[in-house]
C-alpha cells in the first residue's frame, strides 16, 4: 500500500528562467491598474472581492476571458490565452514548455502592506492530481510566502512548486509590489522530472494521482448526442464520492469541437484524459468518463492511487 507521507510542501524546479526577460515582459503589461481578485461561485456567479491589495492579470483563463481574475472551475468553458499573454512573449514561451495540461495562469500582484489570512486550498493536492506553480517576476525582502510552517522568499528567475492544499498565506511589508505568475496544472510524470531527485524519491511512496499528458485532438465519441443517467455525485465537485448518489439524467454532446456533458443544472466541457477517457475542463483525472461503443459509459473515480469505476449499460445510459 502507498505511504500516506507527502513530499515537502515546496520544491524548486530544475529549470532556470531569465529574470531580465521576465521583467521586460512585466513592463509591457503594467500600463494600467489590474483588477482586484474576485472569486466565482459554481455556475459562474460572481463571488467576493478580496479586501487586500491583491490584483490579478489573467494570462490563460476560462474561454480566454481577460476579465476573469479567478482560477475557474468545472463548467462550460475550456481554457485559452487572453490578449495579455500576447504582450509577454517570453512568459508565453515558458508556459508552452511546461510538460503538463494547463488550467489558469495569472499574474498576481501583492501590494505594499498587504497581508493575507492563513487558509488551505484543498483542490491543489497531489492526491487530486492538481498542482500550482509559481514564477516570481519581481519581489522584495519583506514579501513572504508562509507555506506549511515555513517562510519563503522566492526570487525572480526561479521556478517553484507549492502544495497549497496545506496551510499558507502571503504578506508584503515592503515598499514595492510583489508579482508572481501563478500557474495551475495537472500533475504528470513528465512534470515530475523537473523536481529535485530527493523530492521524486519521496513522491514514489506518496499517495499521488498522476495524470496523462494527452493531446487535445482526440476524435469525439460516436453516437452523439447520447442520453445518460449519472450518479448525482459525479457532477458535484464539493462531493468526494463521485460514483455515489441517485441517478439523474444527463446528455453527452459536443460544442465548438469539444465534448460536453449537460447535467440538470449545469453544462461542462470535457477534454481528453487517459486512454479513451474524458475529464472535466479545470479538473484532473480524479473523475472521468469513458463512452463505450455499445452505448454504455464507464465512470472512473481516482484519489491518489485509489481507482474505482462504475459501468453504466446502454439501458441505464
Amino acid at each position: 500500500m502507498p505511504s500516506t507521507s507527502l513530499p515537502p510542501a515546496a520544491a524548486r524546479l530544475n529549470r532556470s528562467l531569465d529574470a531580465d526577460r521576465l521583467a521586460a515582459d512585466l513592463d509591457r503589461v503594467t500600463g494600467h491598474t489590474w483588477d482586484l481578485q474576485q472569486g466565482r461561485a459554481p455556475g459562474g456567479l460572481l463571488g467576493t472581492v478580496t479586501d487586500i491589495d491583491w490584483r490579478v492579470l489573467p494570462l490563460i483563463a476560462p474561454n480566454g476571458d481577460a476579465d476573469r481574475t479567478d482560477p475557474g472551475g468545472p463548467g462550460p468553458d475550456t481554457y485559452a490565452p487572453t490578449a495579455w499573454l500576447d504582450r509577454m512573449p517570453y512568459l508565453a514561451e515558458v508556459l508552452a514548455g511546461i510538460p503538463a495540461p494547463l488550467n489558469a495562469a495569472r499574474l498576481m500582484a501583492l501590494g505594499s502592506n498587504a497581508v493575507g489570512e492563513r487558509h488551505c486550498d484543498p483542490k491543489y493536492s497531489l492526491a487530486r492530481g492538481c498542482a500550482r506553480l509559481h514564477i516570481p517576476l519581481t519581489t522584495n525582502p519583506d514579501a513572504v510566502l508562509y507555506l506549511d510552517g515555513t517562510e519563503h522568499t522566492w526570487q525572480p528567475g526561479e521556478f517553484w512548486y507549492g502544495d497549497f492544499s496545506r496551510e499558507h498565506a502571503v504578506r508584503n511589508l515592503g515598499t514595492t509590489t510583489r508579482v508572481h505568475a501563478v500557474i495551475d496544472v495537472l500533475f504528470t510524470s513528465e512534470l515530475a522530472t523537473l523536481f529535485p531527485l530527493a523530492w521524486q524519491e519521496q513522491l514514489a511512496d506518496a499517495d499521488a494521482l498522476v495524470n496523462h499528458l494527452t493531446p487535445l485532438d482526440r476524435d469525439l465519441p460516436e453516437g452523439l448526442p447520447r442520453a445518460l443517467q449519472l450518479p448525482a455525485g459525479f457532477t458535484d465537485f464539493g462531493h468526494d464520492a463521485p460514483l455515489e448518489g441517485d441517478l439523474v439524467p444527463a446528455r453527452l454532446d459536443h460544442t465548438d469541437g469539444h465534448l460536453t456533458l449537460a447535467a440538470p443544472e449545469r453544462t461542462f466541457a470535457l477534454l481528453p484524459a487517459g486512454p479513451g477517457e474524458w475529464r472535466f475542463s479545470a479538473w484532473s483525472e480524479a473523475r472521468t468518463l469513458d463512452p463505450t461503443p455499445d452505448g454504455g459509459t464507464i465512470l472512473h473515480s481516482r484519489h491518489g492511487r485509489t481507482h474505482t469505476h462504475r459501468t453504466l449499460t446502454a439501458a441505464t445510459a
